[in-house]
């Protein structure tokens, strides 16, 4: 993932790096014209009228050159047209070469060179003795200065630029994490500090909602807890002469509604403390046994220790076994505790109707009911959700299978201690 601040200050950098080049390319061609000003034309002419015509003897231009050489302090040769050496003063010029000869200055190895050709065909060229620093590289250096100070300069800023942003998404992540309380401290005065002033306004509007959520949630749970004891009191004072048929199915649905209640704390408090209480060395085997047991079921297997909440594990195993009962069809229900590397595997297998394939993981959603469920059997929806939940609380996973001769297979993995 690449840094918002980098992509910032590389921007920065590409920007003065284009800005230098392209003025170090301006300066370069404006020094550099192909083109031969008037200028050069006069001095051309001059320069012609100062030396000794070309059919003069070599010796006279020889004494001109040197001539040249004193007055102007430079390093200056003379050629024929076709490049032959005619006359030399002060330090050997480099090799001339008259087709790619062009009249104006010209840097070289050895320091910049005049060219100029002379109205009779002959070229003069010029060196200076004491090189001049050459604008174009102090100016490259000006620039290149002013572009390492805005660099250095701007580094701070655009760091605690992208500082201010790595915080807000930290907030950001705890906040779709679960953590409610996940607020981000406003600096500034720009855009930024707005932005997590509203991201504080929003996380603390959200765990205002949460939380009253919750308060409902427990209190209307409590409240149903009364009325739910006063219609199983009833219940049981119906006597012999009420109808055993109503009175068994008032008993139901009042331990129903008492599960469902049950289940909805659980869930709400599963949901508010998202870490584990308790870490505690469990036996699988045995406290998977020991919750069959209430169903008259039996378990098979071998021993094996997890670390967790001893509660909330049997609550898981409860749940699995009651739902294999409630929609096996009245179908034996067969349990196993099994190790396989380093997890615990529980196995709750019904030869019921089974599960689609296609709802084989939504059947674990909260609430949710297969098609014909209230013909196959009675239940809130939560059980299974509830499995889930505690299963990944505890790093493992649920699932569900088909089972080998028809049915469901629901599988429970966790880490083994």
């Amino acid at each position: 993932m690449q840094r918002l601040y980098l992509q910032f200050y590389v921007t920065i950098l590409v920007v003065l790096a284009v800005f230098v080049g392209a003025a170090v390319l301006l300066w370069r061609v404006a020094d550099d014209d192909n083109r031969t000003p008037q200028y050069l034309d006069v001095a051309a002419e001059l320069t012609g009228a100062l030396l000794p015509d070309a059919t003069a003897p070599q010796a006279d231009q020889q004494r001109a050159i040197e001539g040249l050489q004193r007055k102007l302090r430079f390093d200056i040769a003379l050629y024929e047209p076709d490049g032959d050496m005619i006359a030399m003063a002060g330090k050997p010029p480099p090799r001339f070469e008259p087709k790619r000869a062009r009249t104006g200055w010209r840097r070289g190895p050895g320091g910049p060179n005049f060219v100029l050709q002379l109205p009779d065909g002959r070229w003069l060229v010029a060196r200076q003795v004491r090189e001049r620093p050459n604008p174009i590289f102090w100016i490259a250096a000006a620039l290149g200065m002013v572009a390492i100070a805005v660099a250095i300069g701007s580094f701070p800023v655009v760091r605690g630029l992208g500082r201010r942003l790595e915080r807000l998404r930290a907030g950001v992540d705890r906040l779709g994490g679960g953590d409610l309380s996940a607020r981000v401290k406003v600096e500034g005065r720009d855009e930024l500090a707005a932005l997590a002033a509203s991201f504080n306004r929003s996380a603390e509007r959200i765990e205002g909602l949460v939380a009253a959520h919750r308060l409902l949630l427990a209190n209307a749970s409590h409240e149903l807890r009364t009325p739910l004891t006063r219609i199983a009191v009833a219940a049981s004072l119906l006597g012999d002469a009420a109808d055993p048929k109503t009175r068994e199915s008032l008993k139901r649905d009042v331990a129903e509604l008492d599960q469902l209640i049950e289940q909805i704390l659980l869930a709400s408090r599963l949901e508010a403390v998202p870490e584990l209480e308790q870490h505690e060395p469990v036996d699988l085997l045995a406290l998977a046994a020991e919750e069959a047991s209430h169903y008259d079921v039996e378990v098979d297997g071998e021993p094996v220790t997890v670390s967790g909440d001893r509660t909330l594990l049997r609550r898981l195993v409860r749940n699995l076994v009651e739902n294999a009962q409630r929609y096996g069809g009245g179908t034996p229900i067969d349990v196993s505790v099994t190790r396989e590397d380093d997890r615990a595997v529980l196995d709750v297998i019904d030869h019921g109707p089974g599960v689609p394939e296609a709802e084989r993981q939504r059947i674990f959603e909260p609430f949710y009911r297969l098609a014909g469920g209230a013909e196959t059997g009675r239940g809130s929806g939560l059980g299974l959700a509830l499995v889930l939940d505690i299963a990944r609380r505890h790093g493992g996973d649920a699932v569900c299978l088909a089972a080998e001769g028809g049915g469901s297979r629901f599988r429970v993995e966790l880490p083994a201690a």
